[in-house]
């Protein structure tokens, strides 16, 4: 028997899925996966395309062998319930990593024809509670195992740390993500709530006319230059345009989902600022690794209870679940218990 995924030799690792999802391929190879990857046509003839990929699709499903388990990391853009449909006819049982869910931020599917697709795959690797208890009470069946955090890997280790704060009006905050208003306005609000902590921005989209004493814009830097040379203390998960948490489309997401931000927040070992009702607060409480608050209108206040022996302790416990993500760990002990289980 054989543990297989299927792969797409992705155009960009740039966002948080594709990013995800290759770092998760990678584990997958480390673990002695074997890739079924599928061709991906440079043509621009999307008949060409589709007869191409579909073939691929056929051949890379033939190619397995009764008792094999297949991997499939969703969305997958195409031909994901006929994949399964062949892989089960083989006598392969199907495991589901899932990334983001159609129904929910981008409202491409019906919550029910969601659950009718997923229902294909035997399992499920989940990302929190949250979700896994969504699923369940929207009607799926199968097994599933909740993943915690999703791994995080980079190409070379942090050789940098930064100094703890003296006094906690010296800490810091920074965000990664969107700078426009049209995404993250509340980013512009905030700097009234901060009791002049410095809030440094990274990322492209910044209104010079909204800049504030506060507001530090750093410019965009790639995931690897944040690790090793980040200004701030904290990581802030936070979207929208609110500085109270849970409105809107935004506000489900958060509930349910593991915003890759926060991954990329532990690997650069700052302690995380993320809304109470979100899906991973639960998670950041009990392992001390950040600060679930409700409202960041008295961000500054809650910044200032903070010691900087409880902050060095909050950096401890981020430096040990970032070396975690580092190693693949989420994702093998998901996949290692889920697969036992279904033995």
């Amino acid at each position: 028997m054989r543990n297989c995924y299927i792969s797409r030799n992705y155009k960009s690792v740039k966002s948080a899925g594709g990013r995800a999802r290759t770092d998760i391929e990678k584990i997958m190879d480390d673990m002695g996966f074997h890739n079924l990857a599928l061709p991906q046509s440079r043509r621009p003839n999307m008949v060409f395309d589709f007869f191409y990929t579909f073939t691929g699709v056929v051949k890379a499903v033939l190619s397995m062998r009764r008792g094999d388990t297949l991997v499939i990391q969703y969305p997958m853009k195409k031909y994901y319930e006929f994949v399964c449909n062949m892989a089960h006819r083989r006598g392969v049982r199907i495991i589901t990593v899932i990334h983001d869910l159609g129904s929910f931020r981008r409202k491409k599917l019906t919550v029910e024809r969601e659950i009718r697709r997923l229902s294909h795959s035997d399992a499920l690797i989940v990302h929190n509670p949250a979700m896994r208890q969504w699923l369940l009470e929207h009607g799926y069946r199968g097994e599933m195992q909740v993943l915690g955090l999703f791994d995080y890997l980079s190409p070379m280790p942090i050789t940098s740390e930064r100094p703890v704060p003296e006094s906690p009006k010296d800490y810091s905050v920074f965000f990664a993500g969107s700078l426009s208003v049209k995404h993250n306005a509340f980013i512009y609000m905030l700097p009234e709530h901060l009791k002049a902590h410095k809030f440094h921005l990274y990322g492209s989209g910044f209104r010079d006319d909204l800049a504030r004493e506060e507001l530090v814009c750093e410019g965009f830097a790639a995931d690897y230059e944040l690790m090793e040379n980040n200004h701030g203390d904290f990581g802030l998960s936070w979207y929208g345009e609110s500085l109270t948490e849970g409105k809107g489309m935004i506000g489900e997401y958060m509930a349910y989902n593991n915003p890759h931000k926060v991954m990329l927040y532990l690997r650069c070992h700052a302690p995380v600022i993320i809304g109470k009702t979100a899906a991973l607060a639960p998670f950041i409480e009990e392992h001390g690794i950040g600060i679930c608050v409700d409202t960041l209108e008295n961000l500054g206040e809650v910044l200032e209870k903070v010691t900087p022996e409880d902050y060095r302790r909050m950096r401890e416990n981020v430096r040990a679940m970032s070396d975690k993500i580092a190693s693949g760990y989420f994702f093998r002990t998901a996949f290692t218990d889920l697969t036992r289980r279904m033995s």
